[in-house]
This record gives structure tokens, sequence and C-alpha cells, in this order.
């Protein structure tokens, strides 16, 4: 599996966004941000302004379970989390049938009768019998769109997730993001985000959620 992210923006704007609802100055908005992060989904909707690209390859059973979050997730306030998510990818039907596959083109190898199997359909130009017969394991490369509150979302879901794909998205992309701060991250205590801990200034006028209480924006 690779994931590469290509791209992202819209930092600045998020926090001019959230400068609004606190009345407040933009360059104040980190330390703000950080304090908003454990509140949940509700109280962190300036991370859906911030866009990322990824690159990624992955196996068709990874494909299956990412796909969840195109559409609509609850999140642990059973409220509803806008996908935030588009893909184009590699179409199956032009690329698979123009070449003789390998054992690279597998997250793991296959059985070598079952790759020659394979290869003999893909020379008939049997496009229904290959895919009925591509396993789980094959490899697709998309290109997705997303942005900090969707990623945020799936890493609460997948952190502890069996398939060692999900480990391998969640530390790529916090290890290449431009504000992994932003993202629950993994320590000696477990997944927990750096707002759980972000103490501030005394003069901050912004203060860490206790109990049940949070951040009642301006407006």
């Amino acid at each position: 599996m690779k994931v590469i992210v290509l791209d992202e923006r819209g930092y600045e704007y998020a926090m001019l966004g959230l400068s609004l609802s606190y009345n407040q100055l933009p360059k104040d908005m980190p330390a703000v941000a950080m304090k908003l992060l454990p509140q949940g989904s509700s109280h962190v909707k300036f991370l859906e302004s911030i866009i990322v690209w990824l690159d990624i390859t992955a196996p068709r059973y990874w494909w299956i379970q990412a796909d969840t979050y195109r559409a609509p997730q609850g999140d642990e306030e059973g409220l509803s989390i806008p996908s935030g998510i588009s893909k184009q990818s590699e179409s199956t039907m032009h690329t698979l049938m123009k070449r003789e596959l390998t054992q690279e083109d597998f997250a793991y190898p296959l059985f070598p009768d079952n790759l020659v199997h394979l290869n003999y359909l893909i020379y008939l130009g049997n496009f229904e019998r290959v895919v009925s017969s591509l396993p789980a394991g094959f490899l697709q490369r998309r290109i997705v769109t997303t942005n900090y509150k969707v990623l945020r979302h799936m890493i609460e879901q997948r952190r502890n997730h069996r398939l060692a794909e999900w480990q391998t998205f969640i530390s790529e992309v916090s290890s290449q993001v431009k504000h992994p701060e932003l993202l629950p991250t993994k320590g000696r205590l477990g997944y927990h985000d750096v707002g759980d801990f972000y103490s501030g200034d005394e003069d901050d006028d912004v203060t860490p959620r206790a109990g049940k209480a949070g951040l009642s924006p301006v407006g």
C-alpha cells in the first residue's frame, strides 16, 4: 500500500472563519483550534475548510471499507459528518485487459496457478470472467480529495482496526500532512488529541472542556 499526500490548502482560511465565530484575530485561532479538538465534531467544522489531496494505491478489500466514508457518517454525538470525499480512479475496464498481471499487482502473492488463470482470461478477452475472478488483494490507484474533519473521523474509527493497511494509512497521513497537530496522535497513552493536554496562556479567554462544558461561539 502506498499513500502520498499530494497537496493541502485552506488552513489560513479555516483560521479566518474560526476568528469570525469567536470575534478574535486569526493569529489567535490556532490556540482556540487546539482546545476545540477534544470537544467533538460539532465544534470542529473549521476542519472542513482544510482540503487534502491523496494519491493512494491500495488493495480492493481496503477500498471497500474506505468507500464507506463517501456517505455521511455518524459521530460519537450522533451527528452526521458529511463525507467530504471524492475519488478519481484507474478504469478497471480500460487498464486490466491491456497487459499480463504480475505478483506486483497484488497486496500479497497469488498462487502461481491462479495468476496463470487470470492471465489466460485476459488473453481470451473475457472481461466479465476476469473481474469476477480478480482477488480482493488486487491493487488499485485512486486520487482522493478529502478534508481534515473526515481524516480525523477515519483515524478515530479505524485506529485499532485489524487490517494492517489502516495502520499504514493513518501513519502515512499523520506523518505527511502540514498540520498533524489537528489529527489524533498515537502516543504512550494511545490515541489522543494534542488539545487534551493544551493549557494555553493565562490570558486566554478560551478554556478547555471540563465535563460537558464547551466553547460557545459569538453570534
